[in-house]
């Protein structure tokens, strides 16, 4: 009961704002033009400037000012303004403090960042193309425990007592004690806001990819990337390095400890930038 009742009031989130789902369509239309969407995204002051600093961002390779929506859609493609939009979209949620899991307003924001920058900095470091949902599944990963955390206010203490007297990772004993895990529970609510299926993979099987049905590179990508994400320190709430990393995943893509120093020296480089453009800061 306890599974159906956090399901029922996490599908009762409200929705990202209209304008987002709005372009969001738009960018989705084989039909539409790069015009049509620069104008609606002219009509829309916050993701404007954040599609501007984006484009004038050193992560997403900016060089020259960029000063219009349409040259600034023309800099990044449609994938990476689809991103944008998207996270927008999604980062008011993370804005909230998340108190079941000991995380103040924003840090969960931070992490998320941190992960999504290195999923695809170690993709580079690796000689590997990331997926182009890699960076939006990064950013979306820990949705379900905003929801959990912040609007349904779960106490994480006996989740976190039964899992150091177990000595099971957290996700597990999310499941044994509220019937559902942060991961699972957040893919049920992007499947609600009708994401596409690749980054609802990757939200679903992030914590345990071994269990996922099909390989994913994607998702091996961002489970790694959280693991760079969470020895940098960034956003670790109270249950922080409980989790059990994949050692299948580690060998398909050949990860060394070299490998993971480097994007972790990278990712901090950037994930500030990343962030402060999600918060709409300077």
């Amino acid at each position: 009961m306890k599974r159906q009742e956090i399901i029922a009031k996490a599908l009762a989130v409200p929705q990202m704002p209209m304008p987002v789902q709005k372009i969001m369509s738009i960018i989705n239309d084989p039909d539409a033009t790069m015009m049509q969407l620069a104008r609606f995204i002219e009509y829309e002051p916050g993701l404007t400037v954040n599609l501007l600093r984006m484009a004038n961002s050193a992560f997403f390779g900016g060089h020259g000012m960029v000063t219009t929506v349409k040259d600034a859609i023309m800099r990044l493609g449609m994938q990476r303004v689809y991103q944008m939009v998207l996270a927008s979209g999604v980062a008011p949620f993370a804005k909230y403090e998340i108190k079941g899991y000991g995380l103040p307003p924003g840090q969960l924001l931070e992490h998320s960042a941190a992960l999504a920058v290195a999923s695809e900095h170690l993709a580079g470091e690796l000689g590997l193309t990331a997926p182009p949902h890699t960076f939006t599944s990064g950013l979306l990963v820990n949705i379900g425990k905003v929801v959990l955390g912040a609007f349904l206010a779960v106490d994480a203490e006996p989740i976190m007592e039964l899992a150091y007297s177990q000595g099971i990772p957290f996700e597990k004993a999310e499941r044994a004690v509220l019937g559902i895990d942060h991961g699972e529970l957040g893919a049920l609510l992007l499947e609600h806001w009708k994401l596409p299926e690749p980054i609802i993979y990757v939200v679903r099987h992030r914590l345990d990819p071994d269990a996922a049905p099909v390989r994913d590179l994607a998702l091996d990508l961002v489970h790694a990337g959280d693991v760079i994400a969470k020895m940098t320190g960034i956003g670790l709430g109270y249950d922080g390095m409980h989790y059990a990393p994949s050692e299948t995943v580690f060998a398909r893509l050949g990860l060394t400890a070299e490998h993971m120093e480097r994007v972790m020296e990278s990712s901090i480089e950037h994930f500030s930038e990343i962030r402060d453009i999600l918060l709409g800061t300077e």
